[in-house]
């Protein structure tokens, strides 16, 4: 029988949050209300409960996660998926004894590491290499053990001119690399990695990503929280999908991501707002769905790279007489903006809109887009006052051609860049021996 490294049962987690107040106090209403809070003991203790001129604090209550159950067996790498703010980070940090749960018990069996936010465990006024031994020691390990693996650490991390310099004068991306040298390499038994890798390099990512495949055929338990579907199938077995804090699905990396980018959770070529209340909006107007569609009209999130694309976005306009600018941001999946585009149609350009339901579509020319993932946020606003914008509201796949009729032509290796354009190109040749026996012709004519 497999023994359990991570067990988890009924866990919640509650947050209380003050409300916004309508009214900010003024310096003297907090004198007015300090002068008489002595009469407003003397009227309680009197009996007069009354608390005119008080003003309530209101509180709401926000469930970041709501009933959740697993467990993690010994040496199982482990992903969690689900769209921002579904309960994946609260539930790592409940796992890693950062944050108590409002109910429900969490047991870990065996030393555990984790990174969840950059220089998390760091000690910003020591050093590198202090905060290395500081780290070890937490984790249980003997200073003979720490030094077995302190160059591989620094060499992974790539910080060996400045491990003697107080981790506070390091940089982000130092920081993280330390960080996650660390949390792999001093050999914890359970190892908690969330998206703080997505402020890396494309180039250390990859190398991180290596490391934590290596640390999890060692036979040691990995929880990976990431929005990457690849890196999540490729590193895990097994997924577990969370939305609105509860545990909707927990099996194969395959079939939980794949529910995921079907259900109209992931980010998909589709996402609609059926409910008005629910959708993203402003005074004026109101996003109601995003969509990607193939030259032939179907919607798809698989596109031909030689194909024109069409991206839409219905919405909504609340209140007539307004000037509005609809627009797309288009991202790689490194997180890289490969361009903006502005609603331009002359149609609408400069004039005023009645209320009502409005779609607006940017067509992308083929040939245009490298091949890969692209995120598509999208956004509309007046007077410089955005109504809406939606980060990552769909996502499409854009596929190459090994026909020869994309802008790869002939090459069939892997092709880098943001854009992939089909130039014009034209070759002339040149036939040197021709050019020197005309040229050796018109030597002999003139002598």
């Amino acid at each position: 029988m497999k023994r359990i490294a991570i067990r988890a049962e009924n866990i919640g987690k509650v947050y209380t949050i003050a409300a916004r107040r309508e009214k900010y106090d003024t310096l003297r209403d907090s004198l007015t209300r300090l002068a008489l809070a002595p009469f407003r003991r003397l009227a309680f203790a009197l009996g007069a409960h009354s608390d005119s001129g008080m003003r309530p604090k209101k509180w709401d209550r926000y469930v970041a996660l709501d009933d959740v159950s697993f467990e993690v067996g010994q040496g199982e790498v482990v992903g969690i998926i689900g769209r921002n703010g579904a309960g994946k980070s609260t539930l790592l940090k409940i796992l890693s004894r950062i944050t108590e749960p409002t109910s429900g018990v969490a047991d870990l069996y065996g030393r555990v590491g984790s990174l969840l936010e950059v220089g998390t465990g760091f000690h910003s006024e020591l050093t590198g290499r202090e905060n290395v031994y500081l780290n070890g020691a937490i984790l249980g390990m003997k200073k003979a053990e720490i030094d077995r693996k302190f160059d591989e650490i620094v060499s992974f991390a790539e910080v060996e001119r400045f491990i003697d310099t107080p981790v506070k004068r390091y940089s982000t991306g130092m920081q993280l690399r330390l960080a996650f040298a660390v949390a792999a390499h001093l050999e914890p038994e359970i190892l908690l990695v969330d998206e703080v890798l997505a402020v890396g390099d494309a180039r250390f990512q990859k190398k991180c990503l290596s490391k934590m495949q290596d640390v999890g055929q060692q036979g040691r338990t990995v929880l990976f929280v990431s929005h990457d579907m690849a890196s999540v199938t490729r590193l895990c077995p097994r997924c577990l999908l969370l939305e609105d804090g509860r545990l909707l699905k927990d099996g194969p990396s395959h079939q939980v991501v794949s529910a995921y980018l079907h259900s109209g959770l992931g980010t998909t070529a589709a996402r609609e707002w059926p409910v008005a209340d629910k959708a993203p909006s402003g005074k004026v107007a109101r996003l109601r769905a995003v969509r990607v569609r193939s030259d032939s009209g179907e919607v798809s999130e698989a596109v031909d790279i030689r194909r024109e694309i069409a991206i839409e976005m219905s919405y909504d306009v609340l209140v007539s007489g307004h000037m509005l600018l609809p627009y797309f941001n288009f991202y790689n999946e490194e997180g890289l903006l490969i361009f903006s585009s502005n609603d331009i149609d002359p149609a609408w350009r400069q004039r005023p809109r009645p209320a009502g339901r409005y779609t607006s579509t940017a067509w992308i020319p083929g040939n245009l887009l490298s091949e890969g993932t692209v995120l598509v946020d999208v956004g509309l606003e007046t007077s410089h006052e955005n109504q809406f914008y939606e980060t990552d509201a769909v996502a499409f796949h854009v596929i190459d051609t090994l026909d020869g009729d994309s802008a790869r032509g002939d090459y069939t290796g892997p092709m880098s860049g943001v854009v992939r354009p089909k130039l014009r190109w034209t070759t002339e040749y040149h036939d040197e021996a021709a050019h020197r026996r005309a040229h050796g012709r018109l030597s002999a004519v003139s002598r």
